[in-house]
């Protein structure tokens, strides 16, 4: 009977090194894209990015992820651009909050529409939260901007286009977070845009958070970007920052 105990408990821990147990599965490796995809960071170095010109540094690489600080001091645009044109995809990324210094004073209370709530006197309601603030840009505009933040309706969502009054209300509506799916500030989330034509759908952590939204206008294909936001006034930040660090950034492209 031992030797009958000690053959069974061998052959389950056996199976669990090889990650069929129970269905535990064998941990990603960073940075390294699984079948299927194409990895767009390496990990090591910014190889097919391009960091904005006097950035001094801020935008680095620590420990496989991309790190940024939100104090670059290149002139005008700062965010980090990839170089590659892209057409029709599936976007992953994974994504981290490192912390949120700044509280926002002027969170919207945004309803299923993608407007605001107001109040009984007509006023839109606003909220004072711990936030920061990025994001991924599509086919090279940062309208076309997957948002990433600390607001109650969720990352995922396209501000550039809901907040454009000029846009019909099922377009605003379209692009307007179908439920909050991020994770605690400090975890990793995980984003997978997909692409097509003028459609854009994004799941956030395995939750469809966007469904097919129509993005008027968009380019035909551009390069994707991390955003950067915020600034320091007197030492102080005086709006929310891209306190952010990114890794697993894989691409795949839908033929036809």
């Amino acid at each position: 009977m031992y030797l009958k105990r000690v053959f069974v408990w061998s052959v389950v821990v056996g199976m669990a090194a090889v990650g069929v147990c129970g269905g535990v599965k064998e941990k990603e490796k960073d940075n390294a894209a699984p079948a299927g995809w194409r990895a767009l960071f390496n990990g090591r170095d910014f190889s097919g990015w391009k960091a904005p010109k006097g950035d001094g540094g801020h935008w680095k690489i620590i420990d496989g992820v991309i790190d940024y600080d939100a104090q670059s001091e290149a002139p005008g645009d700062k965010s980090l651009w990839h170089t590659e044109d892209l057409r029709d995809f599936v976007l992953r990324v994974d994504w981290r909050i490192k912390e949120t210094p700044y509280i926002n004073p002027n969170i919207p209370y945004i309803l299923p529409d993608g407007t605001h709530a107001r109040d009984i006197k007509g006023n839109e309601m606003r909220m004072a939260l711990p936030d920061s603030d990025s994001g991924v840009f599509l086919r090279g505009s940062g309208k076309n901007q997957v948002n990433i933040w600390c607001w109650p309706i969720g990352s995922g969502e396209f501000y550039g286009y809901r907040t454009d009054r000029n846009q019909p209300a099922e377009i605003r509506a379209g692009v307007t977070p179908r439920t909050q799916a991020d994770k605690p500030v400090g975890q990793w989330n995980r984003f997978e845009i997909t692409v097509k034509g003028d459609r854009v759908s994004v799941v956030l952590n395995g939750i469809k958070v966007i469904d097919k939204a129509q993005l008027p206008g968009i380019a035909r294909s551009g390069p994707i970007a991390l955003q950067h936001h915020g600034g320091k006034q007197d030492g102080k930040w005086s709006s929310p920052p891209s306190l952010l660090q990114f890794k697993n950034i894989y691409v795949k492209e839908i033929k036809g």
